[in-house]
This record gives C-alpha cells, structure tokens and sequence, in this order.
C-alpha cells in the first residue's frame, strides 16, 4: 500500500499553503495506468511516472474541484486551470501546489485579476478589475496595493501615484470626474502635506493639508489669476526637479499607453482615498474590493473655492493662457479644515509690501530696541520653531476624543516628539527656519487644561502662530529667559531652565486636580511646556502661561513684590503710568496670623520644593475691580 500527497484542499483557503490534501491510494493493483478512481471518490486521468502523477493530467474531486494542467513527481507544476464549485475559475502558472507566477483569476461575482502570484498572494504587478467596475493597475505586495499604481473609480475619479499597504501613501495625483486635480502628498488614504489643488474653473490653491483637511497656510488664486511658477513652488515643497519629480516614484511606469504581456503587467497604478484593504475573502481565494470613501468627493474643497465669489468655467480645465488683469489672490490659512483667516493681495504688489513691511518692521525693532523679532536674529528662529510645533501639537491632539487623564500622561515620559526638518517631511511641513526637534510634554493634560480653562484650539493657535507672529519682550531681570508675548496680549512664553522644567512637571499632577475641582481659581493658567532642540545639541524649553493683566479694565499702577526691602524702592521722578512698581513703593501693609502663615507655608509649599516669595500686582480703583 503507497500513500499519493494530492496537493489540493478542498477545505483550506489558498492563503500560502499547498493547494491538496493528502490522500490515500491503493496502487498495488492499478489496471489502467492513464486512469485512476481514489478510495474517496476523487479521479485522476493522466500521465503516471511510477505511482505518481507526472506530465499531463486532470485531477476531479469528489466536492466538484478540477484542476487540468501540468504535473510533476505528484505536485501540480507548470501551467494548469483550476476550476472551484463557487464558480471562481484560475488559469495560469502553478509551482509546487502554489499559485505562482502569472495567472488570471476570475470570480462569479465579476471581479478578475490578471498579473503576478506569489505563494498564492497577489505579489508584483497586476491588473484587477472588482465587481463594481473599480479598477487597479499597478504594483501588488501580499495582496496589497503597494509601491506604483493607478485606479479607477467606476464614477469616473481616478488616482495615480504611491501606494502602501492597500492605501494612497506618499506622492500622487487624485482626478475627479468634475475636472477638479490633487497634486501633491498622501499618508493612510488621506491627503496630507504639501501640494497644489485645482479647480474646474482652472482656480489653483497652494497649501498644506493635515489627514485629508487643508491645515496651515496657503494661497488661493482664482481663475484667471497670473500664477506663479509650477516649478518654484514644486521647488520649495521640496521636490529638487520641480513637478516632474512630483511622482518621481512613477518615472519607470509607462501610465498611457503600456499594455498586458504574457508574462507582464501594465506598469500603471492607482487606488482610491480611503481604501481599507485590497483584498476580500471570497471561497478560496483571498481578494478585497476597494470601497469609495468621502474623500473622494470634491464638494469640500469646492465649498471654500467658491466662498470668495463666483469664477467663469474655464473649459480648458485653466490651461489657456490667463490674463494679468486679474491680479487678485487670496492668503488663506485653515485649522483642521475651518478657515481662520483670509487676505486679499494683489499678485503683483504682495512681493513689494511684503519687502517694505519688512524693513518697516526691522526699522520699527532696532528703535524699540528687542521689542520686536526680525529675520537675521536667533529669536526669529525660535519663534518660528515654537510656532510650528504649537501648531503641530495642537493639531495632532485636538482630534483625538477627549478622555480622563491617567498617571502616564504625566511626567517626562508623557511627550510628543517630531523631527521638523527645514525641506519637510512625510508629517511636517517646510518652512524657513533651520532644522528642529519639537518635543511636547503631558500634552492629553495640557489639552483637558485648555478645555477647563475654556480656550478654544482655534483662538489658541491664531493667537501664537498667526502672520503677526510674537512680541519680544526685553528681561529686565537677571533670569536672562526670552519671553514672548502673544499679539493679541492673551499669552506670555517664557523658556525655562531645566530644572524650572522639572519643579513644573513635578507639579502638574497636583495642579491640575487644583484646577479640575476649582474651576474659578485665580491660580496662573499653565497651557504648554515644550522643547526645542536645535543642530542636535542646543536645547531651549519654554512654558506658555495666560497673561493676567490682558483685561479690559484699566490698570493704575503695578507691583513686583519680592518680600525684600533691599533695593526696592523706585526714584519718584521716573515714575510714570507703566512704571513697575517695588515692594518699598506699595503704601499699603497685608497682614496674616503668624500661626496660620506658618501652616500655610508648612502645608502649601512643602511638596513644590520651591519659595514662591514673588508677586506681581495690579491695582485698579474700587469701582472697577466690582
């Protein structure tokens, strides 16, 4: 008695394993060598080499199954069709009970792919069409849509560009049957990054977007509107060869006019914005269906595109030659998909103010003498950087639904930290300061912080990192920190020593159940800490506070009292409206019971490890402060 090893199974799906099971045959008395009925019910008619099958054959199983092709020492080798009693039917290469090498596959459903296997996954090039007439061309990987591709929708959008595990995933271009174009980055499905949308009307904007929403700046130029160089702009996102390395990804794709080879794939590619998978479990063979996604749909973007007035329909899709009569464009800048803030500029007139508001400024900064930040100086530098990051984290935390902060989310394990090189990256976008390493601290705490204090994300982010930028302001103390203050005088940033940094991390825990169960305390508002970190080695950490004095009340006379009488005194001749007054200045005695001061300082201060014998006061008269 000799056992034959059948290499189809009708139970297992064709997820790489062999194709058999093993199956027990009594060869001892074979009558017709071409023929063969098993124990089981299967039938082999073929060519033998000895007991085995090798050659040509046709294997039946007893549930319906056929496969006819070739076979070697008992594996089905070689070129062969399989046919399954769902209806699904493969012809093609078959190596060692494996679909492998090039091969079609077709469903009842209408679904069919044609390209490369590997170990019975699509694997390499391919071309599949899914039941609902999407198609995908391109570049396969374990049964996924990876590296270069091109789909296409059945209601006439189209994607072409990088892939990654099934998903738009790097550099691409996604159409719309509308006549509206992407151009530009993509992460999980969704546009993100740098690129360069256009309308129907031949309307471009120029922007940056954040998981499939315009987040950050950019600049809209109508139809009709004189545009800048595609090159330069390519350029300045980063793309050395301007748009020609957009998809530099896709050069060796022949995306018009390749076609299907024995033996090859059209080397085109493609899928939509937000594909879960590629493949879907259907009887044996695992292949997704690409579903539509509500990315894939214009109407968003054209909803900001028409809110600045109505534009003619170019019906050259805006490459015809445009007119420089129009010289308006508009300078946007969106948060999570909500505009903040538009300008009208004249194109031809936005360089020259720019440059004139420029030297205005850095005249404007030398007389006030470090009341101001300009270009050339270090602060510059690191207000762009403190910029960019609040902008980055707040942006990455505000999303995510809000929950009860647990013990990891304090401490100095409990951070952010992002690379924000100069030329930009997959997550950050360019910009024209040197490169940085952002480092956010408790930022789930910081965020529940905010919400208590009642600030909106927007009013938070429009206030530090709009156009007008931060205000320096000079320290006339012996700290020697930097201290920034907001445009709008809602906020103060002050950067920190380390160990400032640390009292305050060991602090947060107790401040913020302070707040949570006070919710009027007058106790300073804390709203970020964060670290830059410049050329790998110099670090500078800032704390971004709420500024009590920015009140609507008129404010008389204030106080720096420091619980010394050493030197604190001000000359009555220099002392005017915005004077600071000292501890000797103040007219005024606060007593408290020794006893209760001693518990206080006993009870209150104990666990800060820290002396807070400084104060600043406003005062303002009775009637206002009611």
């Amino acid at each position: 008695m000799t056992c034959l090893r059948n290499l189809i199974d009708e139970d297992s799906e064709i997820n790489a394993k062999p194709l058999g099971p093993v199956s027990c045959i009594d060869v001892e008395n074979v009558e017709r060598p071409n023929k063969k009925v098993f124990s089981n019910g299967d039938l082999y008619v073929g060519d033998f080499k000895e007991v085995l099958p090798h050659g040509k054959g046709k294997y039946t199983w007893s549930n319906g199954m056929v496969y006819e092709g070739d076979w070697e020492a008992g594996k089905m080798t070689g070129k062969g069709l399989l046919l399954w009693p769902s209806g699904e039917r493969y012809n093609g290469d078959i190596s060692g009970g494996y679909l492998h090498g090039f091969g079609t596959l077709t469903s009842p459903d209408g679904s069919m792919y044609e390209g490369q296997w590997r170990m019975n996954i699509q694997h390499g090039f391919g071309r599949k069409k899914y039941s609902n007439s999407d198609v995908y061309e391109g570049e396969w990987k374990e049964g996924e849509h990876e590296g270069n591709g091109r789909y296409f929708w059945n209601n006439g959008n189209k994607y072409t560009g990088n892939w990654k595990r099934g998903k738009m995933h790097g550099r691409g271009v996604m159409e719309w049957v509308n006549g509206d174009k992407y151009n530009g980055c993509w992460l999980n499905g969704l546009r993100h990054g740098s690129g360069i949308y256009q309308y129907a009307d031949g309307g471009y904007y120029f922007g940056t977007w954040t998981r499939g929403l315009k987040d950050g700046k950019g600049v809209f130029y109508p139809a009709g509107s004189k545009r800048p160089s595609l090159k330069k702009f390519c350029i300045s996102l980063g793309y050395d060869n301007g748009p020609k390395s957009v998809l530099s990804q896709c050069s060796s794709l022949n995306l018009e006019g390749s076609t299907v080879k024995k033996r090859s794939v059209r080397r085109s590619v493609s899928e939509k914005i937000s594909v879960s998978g590629v493949l879907r479990s259907s009887g044996r063979i695992s292949h997704k269906s690409a579903e539509s996604s509500r990315h894939s749909d214009s109407s968003r973007e054209s909803m900001h595109h028409y809110s600045s007035g109505t534009f003619s329909f170019d019906s050259d899709g805006g490459q015809s030659e445009v007119q420089e009569s129009t010289a308006v464009v508009y300078e946007r800048e969106y948060m999570q998909g909500v505009m903040i803030k538009e300008r009208v500029r004249g194109y031809t007139e936005l360089p020259k103010k720019a440059e004139k508001k420029t030297k205005h400024h850095a005249k404007e900064t030398k007389k006030s003498s470090c009341f101001g930040i300009f270009k050339g100086k270090n602060s510059y530098h690191l207000m762009l950087n403190l910029q960019l990051g609040i902008r980055y984290t707040v942006g990455k935390i505000t999303p995510v639904p809000k929950r009860e902060v647990r013990t990891a989310d304090f401490g100095h394990r409990a951070r952010i930290t992002m690379f924000f090189p100069r030329r930009g990256s997959q997550f950050t976008p360019p910009h024209k300061s040197v490169d940085f390493c952002w480092k956010d601290y408790c930022p789930m705490v910081f965020r529940n912080l905010r919400e208590m204090f009642k600030l909106d994300a927007a009013e938070y982010m429009m206030s530090i990192c709009g156009d007008d930028g931060l205000t320096e302001i000079s320290s006339p103390g012996k700290s020697g920190s930097i201290f920034y203050l907001s445009l709008d005088d809602r906020f103060v940033i002050k950067t920190l020593k380390k160990s400032e940094l640390k009292v305050l991390l060991k602090m947060l825990p107790k401040y913020y159940n302070h707040v949570k169960e006070h919710e009027n305390t007058l106790i300073t508002k804390f709203f970020g800490l964060h670290q830059i970190t410049v050329h790998g080695k110099r670090k500078v950490r800032f704390v971004v506070m709420g500024n009590m004095f920015c009140t609507e009340l008129r404010i008389h006379r204030r106080y720096d009292l420091k619980g010394s009488t050493h030197g604190r005194c001000t000359d009555k001749d220099k002392i005017h409206e915005n004077t600071i007054l000292k501890d000797l200045d103040l007219s005024y005695e606060f007593q408290m019971d020794k006893s209760l001061q001693k518990f206080f300082f006993q009870s209150d201060y104990r666990w800060r490890s820290v002396i807070p014998f400084k104060r600043l006061v406003a005062c303002g008269p009775r009637t206002q402060l009611r």
